[in-house]
C-alpha cells in the first residue's frame, strides 16, 4: 500500500491567514523617504527619565546582568500590586498574581495562548490595535471584530457585543484608551460590558497601556468593576506613560490559575525579561510619577494644537480623550485612507497610518501621533494643509 505523499509547507499555516503589518510596510517606505515629518510611530519623543535611566545604568554597573524568577523581580512584582492598589483600588497577590512580561504585547500573545482552544471565538473592536486579531489567530482562536464607528466616537457598543456572543465565545478584547482612536469607554458603558462578561461567563483582556494618559475624565480599570478581577486579565506596562518604549516591560495581572499558565508559556520562550529593563521599571514606578505628570501635561498641550489644526484644513476631527493619537476623517478628499498616506508621504514628506490597517472600520480615516514636537506637528499640519488644498473637496 502507497504511502499518500503529504505536501510540506516551508511555514505555518496559521500564518497564511495574518497579513504583514500594514505599519511596519508603510514604515520601510518611510524610511526611504528624506526630510520627512513622521506622525506615524506610536512612541513618546521624550527620551527615559534620567533617574530611571540612571537606575538601568546602576544595575548594569551592579552586575545584575543574569536570569531573574520567571515571574520577574519579587520587588518590582510587588511594586506593581502596590500601584494598582493605590491609583485603582484592585488588589493583587505579587507572588501569585503578577507576571512581569516583555512590553505588553507579549502579555497579549501569552494572554492569547494561556486561554484559547483552536477555534475559539475572541471579540473584538473594528478599529483596534494591529497585533490584537494576528494575537488571537496566532493562539488558533477565531478574531470576531464588532463595529464601531466615529458618529459614536468608536465606542464598543454592549448591543453589538451581546448579538455578536455565540456558544464558542471565550473572550472579550479591548483596549480603552484605545489606539489608534483616543477613545475613552466612560464607566456606565464599560460595567455593560462587564455584565455580558459575567452573563456569559467569558474572559476580558483589558489592554491599559494608555491608562495614565487620560486628558479628559478618568480611566476605569477593568478590574474594578463588580465581578471583573475574578475574569479580567489586565495588561499594562511601562513603554507610553514613562517613555520606556525601548526597554520593552510590560505586566499581567489575573487570578493566579491564568498567571500560573501564561507563565508556563513565558518560561519556555522569553524566561524573563532583562534585569536591567526590570531594575529601571522599578525605579519609575516607585519616583516616576512626576515626570508622567510632566509628559502628559505637554501631550494634552499638543493634542488640542493638531486637533485644531486638523479640523481647520478640512480633515474633521474629534478631541480624542487619552493616548496620544487623533483620528479624523479623510472622507472629503474621496481618496482611500492607504492612497492618502503614500501620496501624503511622497507629496508632502509627511508620515501617517492610513485607518484600514486597523481594522474595516478604520478605513475613511487616518492615525496622527502628536507624541512628537509641537513644532514638528505645526510643520506637519501645513504640508497637510497644502495636500488637502489639492485634495480637498
Amino acid at each position: 500500500m502507497e504511502t499518500p505523499e503529504v505536501q510540506k509547507s516551508p511555514l505555518s499555516r496559521r500564518l497564511e491567514a495574518i497579513p504583514p503589518s500594514g505599519i511596519r510596510r508603510f514604515f520601510d517606505l518611510v524610511r526611504s523617504v528624506e526630510g520627512i515629518i513622521s506622525l506615524g510611530v506610536g512612541e513618546p519623543d521624550f527620551a527615559t527619565p534620567w533617574h530611571i535611566r540612571e537606575a538601568g545604568i546602576y544595575a548594569l554597573e551592579k552586575g545584575y546582568t543574569m536570569y531573574t524568577p520567571n515571574t520577574g523581580l519579587p520587588q518590582l512584582r510587588k511594586a506593581i500590586a502596590r500601584y494598582l492598589e493605590e491609583n485603582y483600588g484592585v488588589a493583587y497577590n505579587p507572588e501569585t498574581e503578577v507576571l512581569v512580561t516583555v512590553g505588553v504585547s507579549q502579555g497579549m500573545d501569552l494572554a492569547m495562548r494561556a486561554i484559547l482552544n483552536p477555534g475559539e471565538e475572541v471579540i473584538i473592536p473594528d478599529p483596534a490595535y494591529v497585533a490584537y486579531a494576528p494575537c488571537a489567530l496566532l493562539a488558533g482562536g477565531k478574531p470576531v471584530p464588532i463595529p464601531t464607528t466615529g458618529e459614536e466616537d468608536f465606542r464598543l457598543s454592549h448591543e453589538r457585543v451581546a448579538r455578536a456572543i455565540t456558544p464558542a465565545t471565550k473572550a472579550l478584547l479591548f483596549g480603552y484608551p484605545a489606539n489608534p482612536t483616543g477613545t475613552v469607554m466612560p464607566r456606565r458603558e464599560l460595567m455593560a460590558l462587564a455584565e455580558l462578561v459575567r452573563k456569559h461567563q467569558l474572559i476580558a483582556v483589558s489592554d491599559e497601556i494608555y491608562a495614565r494618559l487620560v486628558y479628559e475624565g478618568e480611566h476605569t480599570c477593568f478590574a474594578t468593576l463588580p465581578g471583573m478581577k475574578e475574569r479580567t486579565i489586565l495588561l499594562g506596562g511601562f513603554s507610553k506613560a514613562y517613555a520606556m518604549t525601548g526597554w520593552r516591560l510590560g505586566y499581567a495581572c489575573a487570578p493566579q490559575e491564568i498567571i500560573e499558565a501564561m507563565t508556563r508559556v513565558h518560561q519556555y520562550t522569553m524566561m524573563c525579561a532583562p534585569i536591567m529593563a526590570q531594575m529601571a521599571a522599578l525605579e519609575a514606578i516607585r519616583n516616576g510619577d512626576a515626570a508622567v505628570k510632566e509628559m502628559a501635561l505637554e501631550y494634552n498641550h499638543r493634542r488640542r494644537a493638531i486637533v485644531k489644526g486638523l479640523n481647520a484644513i478640512g480633515l474633521p476631527c474629534p478631541e480624542p480623550q487619552g493616548a496620544f493619537y487623533a483620528f479624523p476623517s479623510i472622507r472629503a478628499t474621496g481618496l482611500s485612507s492607504e492612497e492618502f498616506t503614500e501620496k501624503l508621504l511622497m507629496e508632502e514628506k509627511v508620515a501617517v497610518v492610513h485607518g484600514s490597517t486597523f481594522g474595516a472600520c478604520g478605513e475613511g480615516y487616518i492615525r496622527c501621533c502628536y507624541a512628537v514636537s509641537l513644532p514638528a506637528i505645526e510643520e506637519a499640519l501645513k504640508r497637510m494643509g497644502r495636500f488637502m488644498a489639492r485634495y480637498g473637496r
